[in-house]
């Protein structure tokens, strides 16, 4: 079983109102539905070209780290942006690839 962290955020009523709707008819509690939806957008997120991009800048300039990312892209994509930003930090190849 995964751990669990308490949160809590404030969120618009109306979009709560829908949850609780939603957790009675499918007789569930409203974290599950909160929970289920999260995931849900953030795998749909995690699929796009334009957050791939941010999530990889913010890796290249050390905003988060590789196992940050890679919890969010999955190990194959961020083991190919760890190679490529090995790359870029060789110095050496670097201006190898500037001097072509």
């Amino acid at each position: 079983m995964s751990s669990s962290k308490r949160v809590q955020f404030r969120a618009p009523e109306q979009l709560i109102e829908q949850a609780d709707i939603l957790a009675t008819a499918a007789d569930r509690d409203r974290t599950d539905v909160i929970i289920e939806a999260l995931r849900s957008y953030l795998r749909e997120s995690s699929e796009s070209d334009d957050v791939k991009r941010d999530i990889a800048n913010a890796y290249y300039d050390g905003t988060i780290q590789y196992d940050e990312m890679k919890a969010v892209l999955g190990p194959k994509e961020a083991e190919n942006l760890r190679l490529l930003k090995d790359q870029l930090e060789d110095d050496e190849l670097a201006e190898d690839v500037a001097n072509l």
